[in-house]
């Protein structure tokens, strides 16, 4: 009997929890352990930020769904690794505190044979003095966060309709963010609200942005197939913003947020405050505060994570110019190169370098947005790891592993501009493959046949039905296997 236990029930973990439970005999124990009792579909959070939705119609309970399943459900966070177990213990396990209410603080060991780590990140509001929810800006990070951005959106639209003008500020919080999809989403929703609350007139609404041009998104951008052209993905948006006259400050890194006056470092290294009235921005990610110890007890966190507390996995980490890296760096596998048994997925393990070229000011201020590994490819990793881990199970430890490098991955994205039934629409984008290789596809770096963009109202159709079809699948509800990731 092999016990697994999957840290994280976001996208990743949840995949690869349903997974190793429909394909592994119940002799097997699949634990997942959450600090959170929800589960959350988080590219929905958009539509909760401007009030389209409630935090309800994108979250809910895990523990029935688990218990039906035969999945055990530890609502806790993991705070030690020890993958070689300990003195007293010949297995590895992890340390978990409880977050229950009941049983707050409350620590257990938990053994494991197989280990995925899939905590997600640790929003990194901290980077940034006076930025979050806690603090001087919103955030959607959360369906929580997003609630509370959709109520300050109201009530600054009752301030427009009594005469005020308002600045509007949505964006990244940092320089070192990614998720720059997540804002360009999130601005033009805000938009679209404001206009059909018929204040459009009143409202000045700027992307504050650490890209270093529009259409960038943390993957160096895109040349898109339209129409038999191809077109930069810098044109595709900045197009949109100009049709929607959202303005936008691009290479920026924020230095501070006070309230209602955001301070920010550009790539020229002049320094610049705006002030605002609603103020969006996103957090950078950092890895969770989670340690890991030989069987000694000898921290060797160093060895396992990266400094940034993302984990190590098959790639490529060597230092290099990023001229020299080549799409073969990235991962493929997830399994940690030093314990055979330990994954790590979704925004848990580390990537190798950056996918846009990182930039920097004369002042020294990295200016580098993030690799973006969340949504589809999240969904990719966790079926992939558990598959690998049901191989090892019933053929041995030399089964082969599965692969899904993000080198050799596509994915689509579609991000919400407004939603209505007629009046809904949705940039759609596609991509192969998500890092690009330069070697394969000489000077576009991605595969035009497969890189395409368009927007309209069906993009709109399509993200609402993914929204449905992804709940239906995370609810394991009737053939939710069928439903790809």
């Amino acid at each position: 009997m092999a016990r697994i236990v999957v840290l994280g029930a976001g996208i990743s973990g949840h995949t690869a929890a349903l997974i190793l439970r429909r394909k592994l005999g119940r002799e097997h124990e699949v634990v997942v352990v959450t600090p959170n009792r929800k589960w959350n579909w988080i590219p929905s959070n958009i539509w909760v930020g401007v009030g389209r939705m409630r935090p309800d119609d994108v979250t809910f309970e895990l523990a029935p769904v688990y218990a039906r399943l035969g999945i055990a459900l530890r609502q806790a966070r993991a705070v030690e690794l020890h993958p070689e177990g300990a003195a007293d213990e010949a297995k590895g396990f992890v340390v978990i505190e409880s977050t229950d209410a009941s049983t707050a603080g409350q620590r257990e060991r938990l053994t494991y044979d197989y280990l995925v780590n899939a905590t997600g990140p640790k929003l990194n509001f901290a980077a940034t003095p006076g930025l979050g929810p806690d603090a001087n800006s919103l955030s959607v990070c959360t369906s929580g966060h997003a609630a509370q951005a959709a109520a300050a959106l109201a009530t600054c639209i009752e301030r427009m309709k009594r005469g005020e003008t308002l600045t509007f500020v949505a964006g990244t919080g940092h320089g070192l963010c990614t998720c720059e999809g997540a804002a360009f989403e999130y601005i033009f929703n805000l938009e679209f609200e404001i206009r059909r609350a018929g204040v459009r007139d009143r409202a000045r609404i700027i992307m504050l942005t650490n890209e270093a041009e529009l259409g960038d998104f943390g993957v160096d951008g895109l040349q898109l197939r339209q129409s038999g052209y191809i077109v930069p993905s810098k044109v595709f948006a900045e197009s949109l913003f100009v049709e929607r006259g959202v303005e936008w400050i691009t290479g920026a890194h924020v230095q501070r947020v006070d309230p209602n006056r955001v301070a920010y470092e550009t790539l020229d290294g002049t320094s610049h405050e705006l002030a605002f009235d609603f103020a969006m921005l996103l957090p950078p990610f950092t890895g969770v505060d989670l340690r890991a110890f030989d069987r000694g007890g000898v921290d060797i966190s160093g060895e396992v994570f990266t400094p940034n507390h993302f984990m190590r996995v098959d790639a490529d980490y060597a230092a290099k110019p990023f001229d020299e890296w080549r799409a073969r760096d990235w991962p493929s596998t997830y399994q940690s190169p030093k314990y055979a048994n330990v994954f790590a997925v979704g925004i848990a393990f580390a990537p190798p370098h950056a996918i846009s070229r990182p930039l920097e000011t004369p002042n020294g201020t990295r200016i580098a947005p993030a690799p973006p590994r969340t949504g589809m490819p999240s969904g990719i990793m966790g079926r992939t790891v558990a598959l690998s881990i049901v191989d090892q199970i019933r053929h041995g430890p030399d089964a082969p592993l599965h692969r899904a490098s993000m080198a050799e991955m596509g994915a689509a994205c579609v991000a919400s501009a407004g939603v209505g039934l007629f009046r809904g629409s949705a940039a759609a984008m596609t991509m192969y493959p998500i890092v690009p290789d330069y070697v394969r596809y000489p000077g576009l770096g991605r595969d035009p046949a497969l890189t395409f963009g368009e927007i309209g109202s069906a993009g709109h159709w399509i993200k609402r039905i993914l929204h449905s079809m992804f709940l239906h699948k995370a609810k394991a509800r009737l053939g939710w296997w069928l439903i790809p990731e």
